[in-house]
């Protein structure tokens, strides 16, 4: 598979990794322990339960860790963003963690600081149902509609299309009702049925199976799904699957807007002047059980043991980074080519996670948050960035942004692409 395979590095990329690796041995005095709970390939270090509080690094006067540190004070800038906060371990050892800006006026950002992490969750529900396709408890082949009856035409497309969005379900997102309503009153909490609705009352885009395009649609019936398999609740769920075998200590559910303290505060101009959206209602964005917040070095935890495949068997990696994407994605009369991406073998979707060149990744994007993470298999590096908006701030993925640079300065040979 493309993210896992090693290529030749020229000079300078070389150069570079052997700074990197000087930079950590000086960074950790003693590695703990790689956890070996799955059979996919670990990443190992001192980046899971046993860590300390998130908390910014010694400031480098030179080296990989200044080099990141200046990419981000640049990109701060440029980007004319609020805050950046960022983190980037190898082998799980801490290169850099640090917070640049404010996360209101006079209240500077900090790594322990709590954000909203959308779509990273829904790579936690990719990886729960492959954990349990592993226990022999259910077949990303199985039909819908054996767990969710009630859902329109759930006995055409099955648990892997859910994961892997596929369905053909229309997205409510960009739904012009949905949108106006969401404007009106972003501190509604939206049911999970009437999301779904909103999708499975419109004709889908292409016959389940035959093409792709995302569809929120797909992560709130994947939830629901999961809930009826386990019997459990999903929250409960992924705690037991995720969350606690990675040792994410700072990342939860919550049924409401809250965010733990601290909590980084947020700001955008979505509806047309700018104002504090820190606690708008994210309850529409996946499934309730999965409307979580977590923490930079959380964040950057997931970006290595999602990755890196460590909960899973060799076959299910596989299933994460290619569960049948791959050549799908191509416009037809019914569904444009805005919608229905081209999935290659460069770019492509996987179970919650999108596969970008040789980096496995997810990067949410919430009214002033912006999020993203990412991580390189061949030398176990992790990327986490998450950025909030000032006044005429850049809009779109400027974390993700951010990410890509700092990949690029730090392994040249292995850029992150863009998707679609």
């Amino acid at each position: 598979m493309t993210p896992t395979r090693r290529t030749s590095r020229p000079r300078g990329a070389v150069t570079a990794l052997t700074a990197l690796t000087a930079a950590l041995a000086l960074c950790v005095t003693a590695p703990a322990t790689a956890n070996t709970a799955g059979t996919g390939t670990p990443a190992s270090g001192d980046d899971g339960a046993r860590r300390g509080a998130c908390a910014t690094s010694h400031r480098p006067a030179h080296g990989p860790a200044h080099d990141v540190l200046r990419i981000a004070e640049q990109a701060k800038q440029e980007l004319k963003l609020k805050s950046v906060i960022l983190r980037v371990t190898v082998d799980g050892r801490e290169l850099v963690t640090s917070a640049l800006g404010e996360s209101m006026t006079g209240v500077p950002a900090d790594p322990a600081m709590h954000f909203r992490n959308g779509n990273i969750a829904i790579s936690y529900l990719g990886t729960a149902l492959l954990r349990l396709v592993d226990q022999g408890k259910v077949n990303l082949d199985d039909p819908v509609s054996r767990w969710l009856p009630d859902v329109p035409h759930g006995e055409g497309f099955t648990l892997r299309m859910l994961a892997n969005s596929t369905t053909g379900l229309r997205d409510y997102v960009p739904d012009p009702g949905f949108q106006q309503a969401v404007t009106a009153n972003p501190f509604r909490q939206w049911p999970p049925r009437e999301l779904v609705a909103i999708s499975t009352g419109q004709e889908p885009w292409y016959d389940p199976g035959t093409n792709w395009s995302y569809s929120h649609a797909n992560f709130v019936l994947l939830g629901a799904a999961l809930e009826k398999i386990t019997h459990t609740r999903l929250d409960v769920l992924l705690e037991r699957e995720v969350l606690g075998p990675i040792g994410l200590r700072e990342t939860r559910n919550s049924f409401t807007p809250e965010i733990p303290e601290p909590a980084l505060h947020a700001f955008t101009a979505d509806r047309g002047t700018y104002e504090e959206s820190t606690f708008w209602n994210p309850s529409w964005t996946t499934a309730p059980g999965a409307v979580e917040t977590t923490d930079i070095c959380d964040l950057a935890r997931s970006a290595g043991a999602i990755g890196s495949g460590e909960l899973l068997s060799k076959s299910s990696y596989q299933e994460l980074l290619d569960p049948g994407t791959v050549g799908l994605g191509h416009p037809t009369d019914t569904c444009p080519a805005t919608v229905c991406l081209a999935q290659t073998e460069q770019t492509h979707y996987g179970m919650g996670v999108i596969v970008l060149g040789d980096w496995i990744s997810q990067h949410p994007l919430f009214f002033g948050y912006s999020a993203s993470m990412a991580y390189l298999p061949s030398e176990r590096m992790s990327i986490a960035v998450s950025t909030t908006q000032n006044p005429g701030s850049q809009d779109g993925h400027t974390a993700h942004t951010i990410v890509q640079r700092i990949a690029a300065a730090l392994t040249p040979d292995h850029p992150i692409p863009d998707f679609g």
